[in-house]
């Protein structure tokens, strides 16, 4: 699913049926650092709201939607479970990119790279390699 919603039928089928969707999120540079004037390279971009275009026109300039919101989003529209969208986010990913030895699970010998959240999808901890990184 890109950004549009067109797609959202066709995902909601998939997730049910077990197929393999992958949540991505092209977020730029901007992400996280609310409205304004802000730059991918030397290009200026204005941020409003979740909407960020090349300054001076309509033309989107990517992103600044974060993972979460990805999944939260993924919910909502397709109305699959929060276990689902989190695989769509983690495990889905990295069986596509070939490195689900170490990534997309917990199992014993991955990275340990992992968040937690809670029922609202609400970031509450970021571990990176097994070691608190973040902790709200």
């Amino acid at each position: 699913i890109g950004h549009s919603t067109a797609n959202v039928d066709q995902a909601e089928g998939g997730v049910n049926a077990g197929a393999t969707t992958v949540l991505v999120t092209d977020a730029m540079e901007a992400m996280g650092l609310g409205d304004g004037q802000h730059s991918i390279g030397s290009q200026s971009v204005t941020v409003t709201g979740k909407r960020a275009v090349i300054s001076g026109s309509d033309t989107l300039a990517g992103s600044v939607v974060t993972m979460d919101s990805c999944v939260e989003n993924f919910m909502r529209n397709s109305g699959c479970s929060l276990v689902n969208a989190v695989n769509c986010a983690t495990k889905h990913p990295a069986q596509l990119l070939k490195c689900s030895d170490l990534y997309g699970t917990l199992d014993f010998g991955t990275a340990a790279d992992f968040v937690i959240i809670d029922t609202d999808i609400n970031i509450l901890a970021t571990f990176i390699g097994g070691d608190c990184v973040l902790y709200f």
